[in-house]
């Protein structure tokens, strides 16, 4: 009998489900999106204007421009360590990571880092060797 009724709240389920046209739910869904004042990768030139302020359980796009002056890494163990990396978009294909240590770019081109920003505190992405404020996008993250 049991076998029954179950087999029965199986076939009918169906019927009672509905959709609500509210599109995904939770972290990846488009009200979490932020999209950031991007990275520039360029001789001599600063990689951004300011520190990014972000917020725990937001998911955010960075994207990283390459002008192609020059080769260009950029390390942050610690960032990447802090952050879930959803992919990296680049404009050959797409890249699910499970992990990173930092990211090069030998020609010009783009690529866009979507992340969920996990554990509160200061982080950094650095060119490798690199003395100045300028060559380190510092990134700040507070908790919800």
């Amino acid at each position: 009998m049991k076998t029954i009724i179950v087999i029965a709240l199986l076939l009918t389920a169906p019927a009672f489900a509905r959709d609500l046209g509210l599109g995904p739910a939770g972290l990846l869904a488009g009200s979490n999106k932020e999209e950031l004042e991007p990275i520039t990768l360029s001789a001599g030139k600063p990689l951004t204007d300011a520190p990014y302020m972000l917020t725990s359980g937001t998911y955010y796009e960075l994207t990283i421009i390459a002008d192609g002056t020059t080769a260009q890494k950029l390390t942050g163990g610690d960032f990447f360590r802090a952050v879930w990396v959803d992919s990296i978009e680049t404009e050959s294909g797409s890249i699910m990571p499970t992990g990173l240590n930092g990211i090069a770019m030998e020609d010009e081109g783009e690529m866009t880092i979507g992340f969920i920003a996990i554990l509160p505190g200061r982080y950094v992405l650095e060119i490798p060797g690199a003395r100045g404020d300028t060559q380190r996008a510092i990134f700040n993250i507070v908790g919800k």
